[in-house]
């Protein structure tokens, strides 16, 4: 891991737990997961919330008065506009999507959950998904939340992710192994 992501991740480890134990104490962890999913959300589709987060030529009290503002309107809990406005003023809004993943993390092992990246060809349908899901919950032993992204260069099978492991079934890989032994034999 790069020193810059190591940097940015312990901070936003350090926020994370912060966070977290204050929903504990204040029984709001329920809101808290309503305010990761609407950061998310607008992270994803605000190229202005982005540069805000990310831009270093914005003033600390440009960036207070945006994120406050922000965190009005889209109704975030008060913990976590709080939390948006005190990174703001100590200029360390560039961590908030790893904040976002750090607790995301906290609230899934709270609930004995883990979450699966799962690359496919084609779109998994709701059978499929549930069969993967009962699959590695088997495997696990916790809940899995299936996170489904499609990839149609993997031809056929699956990428699956779960924590530090990865199960390649794809036809794509499959293939390249096969390309590696037989240039290995020639």
């Amino acid at each position: 891991m790069s020193e810059p992501a190591s940097i940015s991740t312990g901070i936003a480890g350090r926020y994370a737990s912060a966070v977290y134990e204050l929903a504990t104490e204040t029984k709001a962890t329920a809101a808290i997961e309503s305010d990761i999913a609407a950061l998310t959300e607008a992270m994803a589709e605000s190229a202005d919330l982005n540069a805000l987060l990310q831009s270093p030529i914005y003033s600390r009290d440009e960036q207070q008065a945006a994120v406050t503002a922000i965190a009005a309107k889209m109704g975030l809990s008060d913990v976590m506009a709080n939390t948006l406005s005190l990174m703001a003023s100590k200029r360390r809004l560039f961590v908030v999507p790893q904040l976002v993943q750090a607790l995301r993390d906290l609230i899934a092992e709270d609930k004995n959950e883990v979450t699966a990246d799962v690359v496919s060809a084609k779109a998994l349908t709701q059978t499929q998904s549930k069969k993967l899901a009962a699959t590695l919950k088997d495997r696990v032993g916790k809940d899995v939340t299936i996170n489904a992204t499609v990839d149609e260069s993997l031809i056929g099978g699956l990428i699956v992710k779960v924590g530090s492991t990865m199960i390649d079934t794809s036809i794509r890989s499959k293939l390249s192994s096969l390309q590696n032994a037989m240039k290995e034999v020639g």
